[in-house]
């Protein structure tokens, strides 16, 4: 059986004896390429087509990096015996693949979110207004409609919840399987037994994650805005935005090294005859 607690003690003595690997590929790969694109968000022009061209390579880029970051993180944390340098070189090998998975992922989950839009559309609701914050008087949707896309709203969380924690171990096994689409359903495999427990991980993961980050941005963006006063409310911005995403990269260095450990664990149980 699979405890939790064995797995959050041996993420800790990763994160103790590992930290030194790990720190540098966190940088670059999750809070740099990160501060770059807020950076340009922050900074740049709006509403033109190289502001869109832009943002959308850096999205992607950012995404790219997060993912290399994730995949070398989970090689250190798998075995003891890999060094940085073989982390680093893994994680570009299984890039394409975990890319791939995750625009399988993302355009499914897009998908499903459809359905509620189409009924809000068709009871003449405004969403694209809504979904800007215009300030102009819009015709609310009917009932039906509104009821409709509340318990779909309530049940694709649900369903995230559950997807998500099912496929947990998604990158492990990306990683140290070499599988594709494949590790989709190998996750769904070596998670079987542990949904409930993955999911109250995720939950407060999640609550001690938001919170966390919400003080630190909160907290500095107080103490930049009175030392740059009214004229520097966009850096004060920036800067806050750059202590929430340091503190949101230890939390994803954090799961990154807790799911190595569950994959781990869960492998040598399956392992077991």
């Amino acid at each position: 059986m699979v405890k939790m607690g064995t797995v959050w003690d041996r993420t800790v003595e990763v994160l103790n004896g590992r930290t030194g690997m790990i720190a540098p590929i966190a940088l670059v790969g999750m809070l740099l390429p990160s501060v770059v694109r807020d950076g340009f968000v922050a900074y740049a022009t709006p509403g033109t087509i190289s502001f869109a061209l832009v943002g959308v390579i850096l999205a992607i880029g950012t995404l790219a990096a997060l993912l290399w970051a994730q995949l070398a993180i989970v090689a250190i944390a798998t075995d003891p015996a890999t060094d940085a340098a073989s982390a680093r070189r893994q994680a570009g090998a299984r890039l394409l693949p975990a890319l791939g998975v995750t625009a399988l992922l993302t355009v499914l989950a897009l998908l499903l979110a459809v359905p509620p839009v189409i009924v809000l559309i068709q009871s003449g609701f405004d969403v694209s207004a809504a979904a800007s914050g215009s300030s102009v008087q819009m015709t609310p949707p009917s009932a039906g409609a509104a009821g409709f896309t509340g318990l779909y709203a309530l049940a694709y969380l649900v369903a995230a919840l559950w997807i998500g924690a099912r496929l947990v171990l998604l990158n492990p096994v990306i990683l140290n399987e070499r599988r594709g689409i494949g590790a989709i359903r190998r996750s769904v495999q070596l998670t079987r037994g542990l949904t409930w427990r993955i999911i109250g991980v995720l939950i407060l993961f999640a609550i001690v994650m938001l919170v966390s980050t919400w003080a630190a941005q909160s907290v500095t963006g107080v103490i930049f805005r009175l030392a740059l006063g009214a004229d520097g409310i966009v850096t004060a911005t920036f800067l806050s935005g750059i202590a929430a995403t340091i503190v949101t990269t230890a939390f994803t260095v954090l799961a990154a090294v807790f799911t190595a450990q569950l994959y781990v664990a869960v492998r040598e149980k399956h392992a077991v005859p």
